[in-house]
Order: C-alpha cells, then sequence, then structure tokens
C-alpha cells in the first residue's frame, strides 16, 4: 500500500500536536515537515516531550511555513490554523497539487456571504467554496474520495450533526425548534494564553459563552439545511466545563408524528432504532448506546468516536438525544485522520485504533 507524505502547518496547538500524534504513528503517512513559526528550528521532542521515545523526534523539526518548500516534500497538508490564515495556504498549495485538509473554518461554508456574517471579515478565497468537501466522512464518504480540499467539521458541529442529520434526512422529526446544548472542554478554545481560560477562571467554573450566536452556528445549519431541504434555524448555547477534553451534547427535537400512548411511542421508538441502526451500524466511529447506557465524555476521550444515546419523553412530546466525543480527536485532527485515509484509499480506521 503506497505511502504518502504529509506535513502539519500550524503544528504547534491542540489540534496539532494531536495530528502529530496520530501522523507520527500511521501505518502509511509519513510525517516530513510540523511548522510554527514560534517554534521554527527547534526539534519535535523539544516542544513536545511527550513524543521523545518517537524516532523521529529528534531529527524532525519546526519551521518556518514555507509553500514552496512544503509543495516539493508533501502530498497532504494538513492546515490546523485560525480562519482566514489557512486560506492563505490552501490556495498556493492547491495550485501546487497538493491535497489540502484545512482544520480551520475557512472552507466549511458554501456562502461567502454568510462566512462573513459570522466571522466579520470577507471570505479570502471565495472561488474555492464550491471545490471543497465538507470533511463529516459518515455524510461525505464518496466525496471526500475525490476532493483535493477537505474542510474538516468543528468540534460542536461534529457533536451536533451527527445525531441529528440521520433523523432529519429520514422525516422523523421536525427541522423547526430544534435546540442544543452543548458542554466543551477548556482545550476547546485552543492553546493561547487568555484571562478566560486561566486554570483559576476555569476551574470549578461551568458557565456559557458565545450566546446567541456562536461562529459554529453557520455550518450546523448549512448542514441541517440540506439534509432537510428547508432552511433550519436551530438554538445553540455552548458551555465551558473544567475538563481538558471532551463534549457532552444533549439536543432536543420534535418528532414529526406526535405520541402520547405507549403503542405510540413504542412504533416511534422503533422508526427511531431503525434508523440510527442504518445510518451508523457498520460505521467504526460511531458508537449507538443501548439499554439504560448514556454517553460519557470518560469512554471517549483519547479516541475518534462519538457516542449516541436517545430517549422519548412522552410528557413533553420531545425526543432527546445525546452524544459525546473528544474535542481533539473526533472533533478534530481525528476526523481529518479519517478523511485522509478515505481520500488516500487507506483503511479507514487507519493510525485511529
Amino acid at each position: 500500500m503506497k505511502s504518502k507524505n504529509v506535513a502539519i502547518v500550524g503544528a504547534s496547538g491542540y489540534s496539532g500536536e494531536v495530528l502529530v500524534q496520530l501522523l507520527l504513528n500511521h501505518p502509511h503517512a509519513e510525517l516530513v515537515a510540523v511548522t510554527s513559526r514560534q517554534n521554527a528550528g527547534q526539534p519535535l521532542a523539544q516542544v513536545f516531550p511527550k513524543f521523545a521515545s518517537h524516532p523521529k523526534s529528534k531529527t524532525l523539526r519546526f519551521t518556518d511555513p514555507n509553500v514552496d518548500v512544503l509543495s516539493k516534500q508533501t502530498d497532504v497538508v494538513f492546515l490546523a490554523l485560525p480562519h482566514g490564515v489557512a486560506a492563505e495556504f490552501a490556495v498556493p498549495l492547491l495550485a501546487a497539487g497538493c491535497v489540502v485538509i484545512d482544520l480551520s473554518a475557512d472552507f466549511r461554508l458554501k456562502s461567502a456571504e454568510v462566512y462573513k456574517e459570522f466571522y466579520a471579515h470577507d471570505h479570502p478565497a471565495p472561488e474555492l467554496l464550491k471545490k471543497s468537501v465538507y470533511g463529516l466522512p459518515e455524510f461525505y464518504r464518496e466525496e471526500i474520495k475525490k476532493s483535493l480540499l477537505i474542510a474538516s467539521p468543528g468540534c460542536y458541529p461534529t457533536s451536533i450533526l451527527l445525531p441529528t442529520l440521520p433523523l432529519l434526512k429520514a422525516g422523523l422529526i421536525k427541522p423547526a425548534g430544534i435546540i442544543a446544548d452543548s458542554m466543551s472542554g477548556v482545550s476547546g478554545a485552543g492553546r493561547k494564553a487568555e484571562l478566560d481560560y486561566l486554570f483559576v477562571e476555569c476551574n470549578e467554573s461551568v458557565r456559557p459563552y458565545g450566546v446567541p450566536k456562536h461562529r459554529h452556528l453557520s455550518e450546523i445549519e448549512e448542514q441541517l439545511s440540506f439534509a432537510a431541504g428547508t432552511p433550519v434555524t436551530i438554538q445553540f448555547t455552548p458551555h465551558l466545563i473544567p475538563v481538558n477534553r471532551g463534549i457532552l451534547t444533549t439536543l432536543y427535537l420534535a418528532p414529526s408524528e406526535h405520541f402520547s400512548a405507549a403503542a405510540g411511542a413504542a412504533k416511534l421508538a422503533e422508526k427511531i432504532s431503525a434508523c440510527y441502526q442504518a445510518a451508523y451500524a457498520n460505521e467504526p466511529f460511531v458508537r449507538l448506546l443501548e439499554g439504560k447506557a448514556l454517553p460519557d465524555t470518560k469512554n471517549v476521550v483519547g479516541t475518534n468516536v462519538c457516542e449516541i444515546a436517545w430517549r422519548l419523553d412522552p410528557r413533553t412530546g420531545r425526543l432527546i438525544v445525546m452524544s459525546a466525543e473528544d474535542n481533539l480527536v473526533k472533533g478534530a485532527s481525528g476526523q481529518a485522520v479519517q478523511s485522509m485515509n478515505i481520500l488516500c484509499g487507506w483503511p479507514e480506521t487507519s493510525g485511529l485504533v
């Protein structure tokens, strides 16, 4: 099986660090370059001592990001950069023939106008939006296989879309009135020195933020609208919780058909179960929980797995769906590697189990 040379631009952040870990140990990918302006010249082991025992940790050094150099030595480039900056690298790398897998928000949307609304600046490369593929493997696997530009989904969107898309596509829930509450570990804010994310500020604290219009709403609503065939607007409230990693999401959904009596609830439950089984029974990174089990971040942290469970509430007439994932793996770097595996024709689980 032919290997590929890969590089990470912006490898010093949390997502970049997880990418380094996954790619150093990937059976088919050869990590040949890691870039970081502030760490340029330093060996990998000095910046990330946890990798010091790996044979490449002392020979692989951080460099300044140079498109000409990267395009000559790599086949696939991961961009773990802030939005706006990622596009500046994507354009020349694509022109040079590299595959680009972008972990920022720059190519997740199809509308430059919506991008400007949520990210407060013009899109730096609107001509590429139609060419990008949304990198949610469970729904865009065939498109990913043929893409040169993959826009890896955000962490919150992954935790919301995986539980919701099958139900919308099957017409089992109403597209109106969707409510999503999510709780995320502090690593979701990125590796940066800001007052709000200091230990003393976050420890023993649970707080909402990004209310009422978090940036991830743009891609969540766009993907839900594609699935429903009609514009979808949801209520989404993210919360910061004092853990390092993990996202727990609870969704409140309105079933398309009314249920109250036990028989009606049982019939609807069968449809929901069949819908999820059809969507995910053969998916390696979605775990459907049965019986009394409910999603728990401790069961998914460090893995590329998203757990999903659901309950019907006859008292309110609502369907409650819950999910858990690692925001840095399935919500970011692991999902990006999963897309690379698909694109390169390798087993989808390579380097991820």
